[in-house]
């Protein structure tokens, strides 16, 4: 049975810049919408809907691709290492989470093959969804490139006129397959294996979609590129492989969004996302998880970083009942950087078990790590984190802060880092804090005038006031409003 809320649900685009070692995020433009435009399913015709795990239907969904046979192959050895795998014993429960009853593929009916590159070919409904999201406007006003994923079929994707010149590739995964089998066989699931876990395996096993990114030496590209995954049917899954590939003296920038219905059945998506960033490069990866509550968000993503080069990653994890993600960075050139920043909320009925991993392994590396969490309505969040400076990574510097708040008394926050030292000279430090709402605070607050909701929700802004002041003036007062409008609710 569906389930329908009158709750607002955020979703905003952003982008990330670097002035004088300072991150500086740009909200480009946020959208409130109530969670019924969001939450509640679209009502879409299926031409392929496969359901229940099993070797006829991963041979179902590669030969609906039409793939060829080595990635056939690939997918059953996923398979096999999956049904050997055993559930991790950490993070939130998933055992009511039944295999057998996820879609694993389904693909909307539409009047065109593949997908378009024209968005007024797709079809009506797929396109209204997008259009309440408000992709068209960011794709003419400042997106290099636009990609929008329904399900398990990518249904449109384009890269703008003056980027096919510099012969920058941003395609469908499913597509880059088939026409793009040298580089595509270099790099696939070469840094995320299936042995790594089960949930990679999963993935291994049914992927379908997703994004391939491949930027040639010497190309610099500034303005961000943007997918969107909507997951819309009754106990679905969602499955698609990002592979972004930055050859050595390139920048870029990319963007990824998602959302689901609300239903009462259990829902997975077990996404993979792979980067490499080559020497002298930069990139920049922004995401934001905002699935229902009847999802289990089991994501992995990694990348690795080459020497001189910087690798920065911004996260936002709302919904999704159950999250485990922990986005790691493998600095393995001399002198290479990475960021890690990442703003987690979990309510009622929700584990978000979240975090990062750093593996130092060249010279003179360094890392930094920033984790703000809230936790309301009975809500768990958990920072779990790994800093790894191996033997070789000799004067490494990493720096790792988590800071938690509680809006209640029966909220739960956690912080569970793993620290490894192999060398003496490296400079280490973590920080973590963690304390509820003040009550001389809000009494204050009260006392001059302000509402209850409005007092909480000046004291939540004052907690994340080490990321709103790198903002721009005109930005911090925007971020400010979408604060207070997550914490309606949260008195009584």
């Amino acid at each position: 049975m569906k389930q329908f809320s009158i709750f607002f649900s955020i979703v905003s685009v952003f982008q990330i810049t670097r002035y004088k070692d300072e991150l500086k995020i740009r909200i480009l433009s946020h959208i409130l919408l109530p969670v019924t435009n969001l939450e509640q399913h679209d009502d879409i015709a299926y031409e392929v809907y496969l359901k229940g795990l099993s070797e006829e239907t991963i041979r179902g969904i590669s030969r609906d691709l039409q793939e060829p046979q080595r990635m056939l192959e690939h997918r059953l050895k996923c398979y096999n290492i999956f049904l050997k795998s055993k559930d991790p014993k950490y993070g939130p429960d998933i055992s009511s989470l039944n295999y057998e009853n996820i879609v694993y593929y389904a693909k909307p009916k539409k009047d065109f093959k593949g997908y378009s590159d024209n968005r007024d070919q797709v079809p009506e409904k797929i396109k209204n969804v997008f259009a309440r999201l408000k992709i068209p406007e960011a794709e003419q006003q400042y997106l290099a490139g636009v990609g929008g994923q329904y399900d398990s079929s990518v249904v449109y994707h384009r890269l703008k006129e003056q980027r096919l010149k510099s012969w920058i590739i941003f395609e469908d995964m499913s597509e880059a397959i088939k026409e793009y089998p040298d580089i595509v066989q270099q790099y696939f699931m070469k840094l995320v294996p299936p042995t790594d876990h089960k949930f990679t395996a999963l993935h291994g096993a049914v992927r379908s979609g997703g994004t391939f990114i491949y930027i040639p030496k010497g190309i610099k590209l500034t303005d961000p590129l943007q997918a969107y995954f909507r997951m819309n049917t009754l106990e679905g899954g969602q499955f698609e492989h990002t592979l972004i590939i930055l050859e050595d003296d390139t920048q870029g920038d990319y963007i990824e969004g998602c959302s689901a219905p609300k239903y009462d059945q259990k829902s997975i998506h077990a996404g993979c996302v792979e980067i490499y960033v080559g020497k002298n490069a930069k990139m920049r990866y922004s995401s934001v998880e905002n699935r229902s509550l009847n999802t289990f968000n089991l994501n992995t993503k990694r990348a690795l970083v080459e020497e001189n080069s910087f690798m920065e990653r911004i996260g936002g994890n709302l919904g999704s009942g159950g999250t485990m993600l922990y986005p790691c960075s493998i600095l393995k050139g001399d002198n290479s950087k990475s960021d890690n920043i990442s703003v987690v909320v979990a309510s009622k009925d929700q584990n978000q078990d979240v975090g990062a991993k750093v593996i130092h392994i060249g010279k003179n590396t360094s890392s930094n790590i920033v984790s703000k969490s809230i936790s309301k309505d009975g809500g768990i969040t958990t920072y779990r984190g790994l800093v790894d400076i191996r033997e070789t990574a000799t004067n490494a510097v990493t720096a790792t802060e988590c800071d938690a708040l509680l809006l209640d008394t029966i909220s739960v926050s956690e912080t569970i880092p793993v620290i490894k030292v192999e060398t003496a000279d490296a400079t280490v430090s973590h920080e973590a804090s963690a304390g509820k709402i003040d009550i001389h605070q809000m009494f204050y607050l009260m006392s001059r005038g302000l509402p209850e909701e409005k007092a909480m929700a000046m004291i939540v802004n004052g907690f994340i006031s080490g990321v709103v002041k790198k903002l721009p003036m005109e930005y911090a007062g925007e971020l400010n409003h979408l604060i207070e409008m997550e914490m309606e609710g949260s008195i009584g």
